[in-house]
Parts: C-alpha cells; structure tokens; sequence
C-alpha cells in the first residue's frame, strides 16, 4: 500500500543512493587522479557529502538542516579522533579503515566537511521541497492578474 507520505520518502531515499554511487565515483576519481592539498579537500568534502547521503537513505523522513548537523558532527567526531592516534592504528590493522578514519589530523579538513555537508544539504533541500510549498513569488503576497 502506498500513501502519500511513504512515496516521497522513497523518492528521497532512491535518489539519495543513487547521488552516493555518483560521489564515490568523483571520490575514486579524485584520489586515484588528484594530488595535492585542493585534491585532499576536493577529496574530504566528498566523503562528507557522502555522509549526509548516507544519513539520508537511512532516515529520509529526517529534515534536511538535521541530517546536515549529524553529518558535520560525525565528521568532525572522525577527524577529532584522529588526534588521538587510534585511527592509525585501526588503518594499521586493516588498510582500508584510511577511507572512513583517516590517519592524520588537518584543521582544513573540518572546513572542507562543512563546504560538502552545505552543499549536499543545498542540493538536497532543493530538490525535495515539498510539492505544496509556496514558491517565492507567491509568498510575496502578489495575487496575478
């Protein structure tokens, strides 16, 4: 049985993890092809737009701004840890923790985690605004004529 209200949430979801197989693509590529430090943050704000994409699929009915707080939380909750070594010695262990843990700590890696959850929260919002949701010229209060 469908409704009204489990069609968009699966909507939501269905293009939530379609956009997650296109970052980790852009991720892939921008690894195996990008160098330097724009590589690296180009690099950090896919995996946190992976994150909220992540979060999405999970919890579709969840609003967009809530999603984008949990995600930069978890992000920064991920490279605060890497202060205090245990996710090298995870990656020790097993290698490819380095692609959810990370190894070394970087300051511009909390802003480039920001920049992607704001800008998968941007697309995100956008293309989920509710059918019945005023447009900007129709709350402007003008009526046409």
């Amino acid at each position: 049985m469908t409704t009204e209200r489990t069609v968009p949430t699966t909507r939501r979801r269905v293009v939530a993890c379609c956009a997650a197989l296109v970052v980790v693509v852009a991720g892939v590529v921008v690894t195996r092809v990008g160098t330097g430090p724009a590589a690296d943050l180009a690099g950090d704000a896919l995996y946190a737009a992976l994150v909220y994409l992540v979060l999405v699929a999970a919890a579709p009915r969840w609003r967009s701004r809530t999603v984008g707080a949990v995600a930069v939380a978890l992000c920064w909750a991920v490279e605060l840890a890497q202060l205090t070594g245990l996710p090298a010695d995870v990656v020790g262990w097993w290698s490819p923790a380095r692609y959810v843990l990370g190894t070394t700590f970087g300051w511009w890696d909390l802003v480039a985690y920001a920049v992607g959850v704001a800008v998968a929260l941007a697309v995100d919002a956008s293309v989920h605004r509710p059918m019945n949701a005023p447009s900007s010229s129709s709350r402007s209060g003008v009526v046409g004529r």
